[in-house]
């Protein structure tokens, strides 16, 4: 019998302890993580409105649910936690399957001012991360109770970034509330966004049309938005070549060519609300208005004949009291664990961890923390599958050691206290509970003591 803890409980890690239990009748799992919740950016990355993408959890609620598998929720490994060498001694192996727990910087004047988050905070905050902090109340009788911190005296946004974060992040930007309430959105948040004042939202990039990172689906959406008019500039298209003759484009950049260019050939309708897609435009300045954003100063740019892009020296001022810089995600050292600072990654070879070249042992990686924040939710599954390749091959060796019987009791007796299944069922019905308090479907609890409060529920 082997012993592998997961530490995550996200796509890789769920995919992770799915190839064990199906490639090895005598592997038993225990899936940890920081959060009382599983399903990692399933729950807490995709947009509210994405139910197709969100059905997701039903898939990883089976592999959570298999007899040979465990989920134990609200236990850290790190500082302040269960440390990752005495997790090492619990368990024949430890898979760290944490993803990319940080957001990139765009590194220019301004960035911190009041105003500018990542679009990272922003997702947390209407996807009720119990990590999202909680925003001053409004500061004058004048303002709508409800407008949360991100919101306030917002007229225009700017979303830098032309992935499908950016496009997300836009998208409900510009939703009603009527569009919202059926979704899981903390209460909170629907009603700020409904109260929202935010009626133009820039979505910018530094390179061109052919070169932007989001899928097809997702910039189409933008185009079926109530209320909402798709604006672009037909010259800032055409200084791209892959847009002028697509027909050379990969099949994904061909498709996104070829929306854009039906969207230019149209008229805004004088919607209420407009999203104005801008491209060949680099950040380098944030500029202040009373001490918070007030507008975003950019660079033209055009392309460089070799895939990037050379800056003109004319910029653009584009008023924003909102910037979301949506730039990519960006792996975090691991206490215990080599790191490479370039490429936010644990070094491996096939998933083993590699410390100056060398292989540690019982030591393993999946998903973005083992590749880089790439691919779809779907890469996950090939990439947890080669991991767990490695880790089987290495089960002769990694069997020779002495573990405890139930690494559960020793970790309870050593002070944490694991959210079982059974605590996160509590959870969903909590949830459940509040919605339909609310009028509406299942509605999130948005911080620590309430998920806490509920898990324990169930144990009481």
């Amino acid at each position: 019998m082997l012993r592998v803890a997961v530490v995550g409980s996200g796509p890789s890690g769920c995919y992770t302890a799915q190839s064990l239990v199906q490639l090895d009748s005598e592997v038993y799992v225990d899936v940890l993580d920081r959060l009382p919740c599983p399903y990692g950016l399933v729950r807490y990355g995709v947009a509210p409105d994405h139910e197709k993408i969100k059905s997701l959890q039903g898939s990883l609620r089976a592999v959570l649910e298999h007899d040979r598998v465990r989920f134990l929720g609200g236990v850290q490994v790190g500082p302040g936690g269960v440390p990752a060498a005495r997790l090492r001694e619990l368990y024949h192996a430890v898979v760290y399957c944490v993803g990319a727990a940080t957001d990139r910087h765009l590194g220019i004047p301004g960035e911190d001012l009041p105003g500018s988050w990542s679009a990272t905070e922003f997702v947390s905050w209407y996807s009720a991360h119990p990590d999202s902090p909680r925003f001053a109340a409004p500061s004058g009788p004048g303002e709508a109770a409800a407008v949360d911190g991100f919101l306030r005296g917002a007229r225009s946004a700017v979303v830098i970034g032309v992935g499908n974060v950016a496009v997300d992040v836009a998208r409900m930007l510009a939703r009603g509330a009527a569009e919202l309430a059926p979704t899981d959105m903390p209460q909170a948040a629907l009603t700020a966004l409904a109260a929202s004042g935010v009626t133009d939202i820039h979505v910018v990039g530094r390179r061109g049309p052919s070169q932007a990172r989001f899928t097809t689906k997702e910039l189409r959406e933008l185009g079926t938005l109530p209320g909402t008019d798709v604006t672009l500039d037909p010259g800032e298209l055409a200084l791209d070549p892959g847009y002028t003759d697509p027909a050379a484009l990969p099949a994904a950049q061909r498709r996104n060519v070829e929306v854009l260019r039906g969207w230019a050939g149209t008229s805004p309708a004088g919607a209420p609300r407009r999203i104005r897609l801008r491209f060949f435009l680099r950040p380098v300045e944030l500029l202040a208005e009373r001490g918070r954003v007030g507008a975003v100063r950019f660079e033209r740019t055009v392309p460089d004949g070799r895939g990037g892009v050379t800056g003109t020296g004319r910029c653009e001022d584009v008023e924003a009291q909102l910037v979301l810089r949506s730039v990519g995600y960006r792996g975090v050292a691991l206490e215990g664990l080599p790191f490479d600072p370039d490429s936010g990654t644990v070094p491996n070879l096939a998933g083993r961890v590699l410390r100056e070249g060398v292989v540690v042992p019982g030591a393993y990686v999946a998903g973005w923390i083992k590749r880089g924040p790439t691919g779809v939710i779907g890469t996950n599954r090939p990439c947890a599958k080669e991991t767990v390749l490695s880790l089987l091959e290495d089960a002769p060796v990694l069997a020779r050691q002495d573990v405890p019987g139930d690494p559960l009791a020793v970790l309870r007796a050593e002070g944490a206290e694991p959210v079982e299944w059974s605590g996160w069922q509590a959870i969903e019905r909590a949830e459940a509970e509040l919605g339909a308090s609310l009028g509406r479907g299942v509605v999130k609890l948005p911080d620590w003591e309430a998920l806490l409060t509920a898990a324990r529920a169930a144990t009481a």
